[in-house]
């Protein structure tokens, strides 16, 4: 597409993002220039926009538009309960449940060893000093139901395992190797109502064995 280097360019940018292939992005591609060039700058404007004023709550470190954010800030929160996620979009799988009306931590990211991603490398350390400052009475593990996700939640279960609060994980609804971002309100909300008590399953706890 040498003669046509614009929209190769665009084809190109398009395709980098996560889930779109050549075909769609190209598809994408001939419709935006197909639109009138408003439209096209008002799209273009909303990204530049979003990467420039978004920025992370300094308490739950999602993504907002103003810290603390609205769930944060919010009088009407369970402040006793907080759910560990992920990434900021599982915050909005969850909130699409209509169940949940505790606060959020944001990992961004989890545990990948043979990637070198390390609990270094995620907001764990900012998760503890939360649990030290704030009157948390249960940690509801809804990292995604993933090899990683599991050792990412085995792990920080095993850390809070002499902290003063239940531990939980989200599990019946949700199945193995799934991504939250993906499931609808009712089976987010289902794993909710069926989260297992998680101190039992911590690697410390397992090394101890029966009782």
């Amino acid at each position: 597409m040498s003669d046509r280097k614009p929209l190769g360019d665009l084809v190109y940018e398009l395709s980098r993002l996560p889930g779109i292939g050549e075909k769609t992005a190209r598809r994408l591609s001939y419709y935006i220039l197909d639109q009138e060039i408003g439209d096209v700058e008002k799209l273009a404007q909303a990204i530049v926009r979003a990467k420039k004023e978004t920025k992370l709550c300094e308490i739950c470190l999602d993504y907002t538009d103003k810290s603390p954010c609205q769930i944060c800030s919010s009088p009407s929160r369970d402040r006793s309960l907080l759910c560990v996620v992920e990434e900021p979009k599982d915050v909005q799988a969850m909130e699409r449940s209509h169940r949940y009306r505790g606060l959020y931590h944001v990992l961004h990211g989890h545990i990948v060893p043979h990637r070198g991603i390390t609990p270094g490398d995620i907001r764990i350390r900012e998760l503890l000093e939360r649990l030290k400052k704030e009157e948390v009475e249960e940690v509801i593990l809804a990292t995604n139901p993933t090899t990683n996700g599991e050792t990412t939640a085995l792990y920080i279960a095993d850390l809070l395992k002499d902290y003063p609060v239940q531990i939980s994980r989200i599990a019946y609804g949700i199945p193995l190797g799934g991504d939250l971002e993906y499931y609808d309100e009712i089976t987010i909300a289902t794993a909710l109502d069926h989260r297992v008590d998680y101190k039992k399953k911590s690697p410390s706890n397992e090394k101890e064995g029966p009782k």
